[in-house]
């Protein structure tokens, strides 16, 4: 739905596909597979896809992101608009209304006072919260009574509907949080394995990187669903084995995140127990550039924070890393029908597509003319070029999988070949997009000079994920590791035009100003992307109701899943 019909009161009324059961827990079990496996069940803490997904089933935000990007009322009666009087005239103030009679998990009533204590909690300026640019711009929030919230933006707001909308931005209960304020966040490990939620589930057993068991939530709003009373929530191992257990094994009835080679994931659907499942949404693969210096010889609160960074400060050098990678193959032997070259950070929708980069061509004469040209030249004959005297020697880390290490084989040599040495590194995902604040193993953390992975948002504005490339919203010490900008890219010019874009209505011009700033980011070293990955997963043919959904979380809708057979 377009920002204009939001604001003027046009209602996404896309019906929800009625459920093909009518008792709750009439379905028995239905096993879910996560090879990356969650480490958290509290998405302020972690700002991994696996966290968001897992949590998704238990706490719930004010609005979700329906298979087409609409916005569709979850915990309130309506989507406020200037029509119905639920957005100021001025912009400046957005008001909703829970729907009453939801519960928590615990038989307590859903108030506003949660959702004010939830804005609170993200924005404690101690508490590192991962998910922050989604309260951007919020300046108080009112609890008139206990079903009206009344947020007052700094500004006017023209798309105010990133607080509490989408998975990464649930509702958490106060009750249950009041004592895990700032510092004490992470400490609080019975709150964040078994958040009191409002969602179809909850959580009977949490063990941090491996499995979840969850059952039927007694107190869901719909005394019919969700149809199963159990949820098996496998994590870990890889993408090709979780494949297998969908569409050759049998073993579980949903796998996400289906990173496998297309010729092997086509062979194993073949066998006929269950089918692919593909939808394009805005997650870009890209390499993320650490614009701070990652040198061990730093203290652990000095490296990534540090700037700037030896040699990827220069545009000579990641023009010409660019320049060096073939993505038209990256994409076929990667995804296939799945995957995209992409030169930007944020492809879709079409509106944000910048078409002023490109990048579908790989020239290594040509990049290695431009190094020639900047006087980054190999000096001592051991072929690694040298910057200032600094070797281009670069630690390139991602998640372990097959596609990425593919990705990682393939650069790694094309980079040679333009005279930079690269070690490669892969990390167990549920460690690299773990929330540990303490671990040096996480994308957060960034101690390495490249790393690669894929993010994407909720919804179909980008505003909010554009804010992740604000400068104070790069991972540190004082936030304990957490923040969205995790190349530490900061740029004032950058900056200034974000916020013009959050105070902009007209949808033409944010448009514009949305591709402008994805062109900043590249061309001036936050990433190199590389690849528009359209989400695959997998469901057994025995597994009805699920809607894929690339604008929210997968699971968003597994209230209406069901058992077909």
């Amino acid at each position: 739905m377009s920002l204009k019909s939001l604001l003027m009161g046009a209602v996404a009324t896309t019906a929800l596909a009625p459920a093909a059961f009518a008792e709750r827990g009439s379905d028995g079990q239905v096993n879910i597979i996560y090879w990356q496996a969650p480490s958290t069940m509290n998405v302020f803490l972690s700002g991994g896809t696996k966290e968001v997904e897992a949590s998704s089933m238990v706490i719930e935000p004010l609005i979700r992101f329906d298979e087409n990007g609409e916005i569709q009322p979850w915990l309130v009666t309506e989507i406020p608009s200037v029509a119905n009087g639920g957005i100021s005239e001025d912009l400046k103030t957005i008001t909703w209304t829970l729907t009453e009679g939801i519960l928590w998990s615990d038989g307590t009533p859903l108030t506003s006072e949660d959702v004010k204590f939830t804005y609170e909690y993200c924005t404690h300026p101690e508490g590192g919260c991962a998910q922050i640019t989604k309260f951007e711009g919020i300046e108080s929030i009112e609890t008139p009574d206990a079903q009206t919230v009344v947020i007052n933006f700094a500004s006017p707001t023209p798309y105010p509907f990133a607080a509490f909308g989408g998975a990464e931005s649930p509702v958490i209960q106060k009750a249950q949080f009041e004592q895990c304020m700032g510092a004490a966040a992470p400490t609080c490990t019975e709150q964040n394995f078994n958040p009191v939620g409002t969602g179809p589930f909850v959580v009977d057993e949490f063990r941090p990187n491996d499995v979840i068991t969850l059952s039927a939530n007694p107190n869901y709003r719909d005394p019919a669903k969700p149809a199963f009373a159990k949820i098996n929530f496998k994590g870990g191992g890889d993408a090709v084995g979780a494949a297998r257990t969908v569409l050759e094994t049998g073993e579980f009835d949903y796998a996400w995140n289906l990173q496998v080679a297309p010729d092997v994931l086509a062979t194993m659907e073949s066998v006929g127990n269950g089918e692919l499942m593909t939808s394009f949404g805005p997650s870009v693969e890209r390499i993320m550039l650490n614009n701070t210096n990652p040198d061990p010889a730093l203290g652990p609160d000095e490296r990534a924070v540090i700037r700037p960074h030896p040699f990827l400060s220069d545009p000579v050098v990641y023009n010409a890393m660019s320049l060096a990678i073939d993505r038209v193959l990256l994409a076929e032997i990667g995804y296939g029908a799945g995957g995209q070259v992409t030169c930007n950070w944020i492809p879709a929708p079409a509106a944000y597509n910048s078409d002023t980069l490109t990048c579908d061509t790989q020239d290594i004469d040509a990049a290695n003319a431009m190094l020639d040209e900047a006087g980054i030249v190999d000096t001592n004959g051991d072929g690694i070029r040298e910057k200032d005297g600094v070797p281009l020697s670069i630690l390139y880390q991602t998640s372990t999988n097959s596609i990425r290490q593919d990705y990682q084989a393939l650069i790694k040599d094309w980079w040679s070949q333009i005279g930079i040495e690269t070690e490669l590194r892969n990390i167990d995902a549920s460690v690299f997009f773990g929330g540990d604040a303490g671990s040096p193993d996480t994308f957060q953390r960034f101690y390495a000079d490249v790393e690669m992975y894929t993010n994407t948002f909720s919804g179909t504005d980008p505003q909010a994920y554009l804010a992740n490339m604000l400068c104070d919203k790069a991972p540190s010490p004082a936030s304990q590791w957490q923040g969205e900008n995790i190349s530490r890219f900061c740029m004032e010019e950058y900056d200034a035009l974000w916020n013009t874009l959050a105070q902009t209505s007209d949808l033409e011009e944010r448009a514009r100003i949305g591709r402008e700033l994805n062109d900043m980011a590249v061309t001036n070293g936050a990433m190199i992307p590389l690849t528009h990955r359209g989400d695959i997963s997998a469901r057994s043919n025995t597994l009805g109701g699920v809607r894929m959904n690339s604008w929210d979380s997968e699971l968003w809708n597994i209230a209406d899943w069901h058992r077909t057979e």
